[in-house]
């Protein structure tokens, strides 16, 4: 198992954020995680410590995630103030190649950095998430994000997410719902198991309906002529077989696998998407 570091970086407005910093060559672009909505750095364990230390892996904890400071303004859990963080984070690693990988609202971050970084990108996955969004995964987020829940036990808590998301994993043991549910939870003051994140980040998803305010279609034509892989859950509600399609289209050297039996959002450690990482990152200079 890969060893990492706690790593952490200031906000233009003032908040102290945290990453994982997984020690890898410095000879090679280093690769950013950025996770999704309801997600954290955690998201990436079994990505970074398989590809670490032959890559130097930074998994992030957007604001009000994981170890990161929840924002004193909860409008500010919008994508124009994700990209202006990891730009800020981008400024004080030094960083001037990269790759990046990006689950869901990670991936839309990573289109949107693409427009105005896209001669730092030396490659990008973009998981389960596209220009377009299907409403209705957006409807679904919205019935369980924002809402605090807590349970005694990580069994407990183990049970309860195999059952709300099991249409999206329904192959999965409870030792993988188990390692799922410790990488979204934590153990609060009162011993009890609750979500990892502000439930905050909800208010404006639910007043923006998942938008981003940004042409997508513009972001992800960002991507062009950087090694592109895009990974989608063959069950996923958010991002469509069409979609992907028209994806391809307008991306001809883009790669894209699709995962089996798995809806939003694939894990990354999947066969099918491990073998198609090795890719990308054999083609990412």
């Amino acid at each position: 198992m890969a060893s990492w570091s706690d790593g952490y970086w200031g906000s233009s407005d003032g908040l102290r954020l945290h990453y994982r910093d997984y020690p890898g060559s410095e000879q090679r672009p280093t690769i950013i995680c950025i996770p999704g909505l309801t997600r954290n750095a955690r998201d990436f364990e079994g990505v970074a410590e398989r590809l670490s230390p032959d890559w130097r892996v930074i998994c992030v904890d957007l604001r009000g995630r994981g170890e990161s400071a929840h924002a004193k303004d909860p409008m500010s859990y919008v994508p124009a103030s994700y990209v202006e963080d990891m730009e800020a984070l981008l400024a004080e690693l030094k960083l001037e190649r990269f790759i990046l990988f990006g689950t869901s609202l990670g991936g839309l971050v990573t289109m949107l950095l693409s427009m105005r970084h896209k001669d730092r990108i030396a490659g990008a996955l973009i998981n389960d998430i596209g220009p377009v969004i299907d409403p209705a995964g957006i409807e679904r987020i919205k019935t369980y994000v924002g809402k605090s829940q807590s349970w005694p036990t990580w069994l407990h808590a183990a049970r309860h997410f195999s059952e709300l998301l099991h249409d999206a994993y329904p192959k999965w043991s409870l030792d993988q719902w188990l390692v799922f549910t410790k990488r979204v939870g934590k153990l609060s003051s009162a011993g009890r198991v609750v979500l990892d994140y502000d439930m905050r980040i909800a208010e404006p998803f639910r007043v923006s309906g998942g938008d981003t305010g940004f042409d997508l279609w513009s972001a992800f034509r960002g991507l062009a002529d950087v090694p592109l892989l895009v990974v989608r859950g063959e069950q996923s509600d958010l991002l469509t077989q069409n979609t992907l399609e028209q994806m391809q289209a307008q991306m001809p050297l883009m790669e894209s696998v699709t995962v089996p039996d798995v809806g939003h959002a694939p894990t990354l450690d999947e066969p099918e998407a491990q073998a198609a990482i090795d890719r990308l990152l054999s083609r990412a200079k």
